[in-house]
C-alpha cells in the first residue's frame, strides 16, 4: 500500500482560503520561495497526518451543486514511472506528466476511474 503524504487545495482567491483555512483548523499557510504555491502546515511533526499546499487554480472553479473536486492527495511512490504505467493499466489516464519539484523529487497526476485527480511523487533531492 501507499500512503498520501500531500494534499493540495485549488483556489481563486489564495488569501480568503488561507484566512478560511487558518481560522477552521488552525492551519500555518506560507507562501513557499519557489514560485506561487503555499505550504499548509496541519500540525506537528510529531502528530499524525500531512501537510500539503495550496495553490491558484488554473481553470474555472466546480459549479455550485456539482459532486466535491477540491483536494489532490498526493501519494509517495517508489517508482513514479512504474506506479504511472500501473494508472493506465487499472484503467485510470496521466493528467499530467511526470516533473521535476527542485530538491524534492518527481511528481505526477492521474485520473482515477471516477474522473478524480491525484498525485503520485518519486523523492529525489537532485531532481531539477
Amino acid at each position: 500500500m501507499f500512503r498520501p503524504v500531500h494534499f493540495e487545495i485549488h483556489c481563486t482567491d489564495i488569501d480568503r482560503a488561507a484566512k478560511f483555512y487558518k481560522a477552521l483548523f488552525g492551519w500555518k499557510i506560507e507562501k513557499w520561495s519557489e514560485g506561487d504555491y503555499w505550504m499548509v502546515s496541519t500540525g506537528e511533526k510529531t502528530e499524525d497526518g500531512i501537510n500539503g499546499g495550496m495553490m491558484l487554480r488554473s481553470g474555472a472553479p466546480p459549479k455550485e451543486g456539482s459532486t466535491p473536486n477540491a483536494f489532490v492527495c498526493t501519494s509517495m511512490v517508489p517508482s513514479l514511472d512504474e506506479s504511472m504505467a500501473a494508472v493506465a493499466l487499472n484503467g485510470g489516464k496521466i493528467a499530467l506528466d511526470k516533473m521535476a519539484v527542485k530538491g524534492m523529487g518527481w511528481v505526477a497526476y492521474g485520473i482515477d476511474t471516477e474522473g478524480n485527480i491525484f498525485g503520485m511523487m518519486q523523492a529525489d533531492k537532485e531532481a531539477v
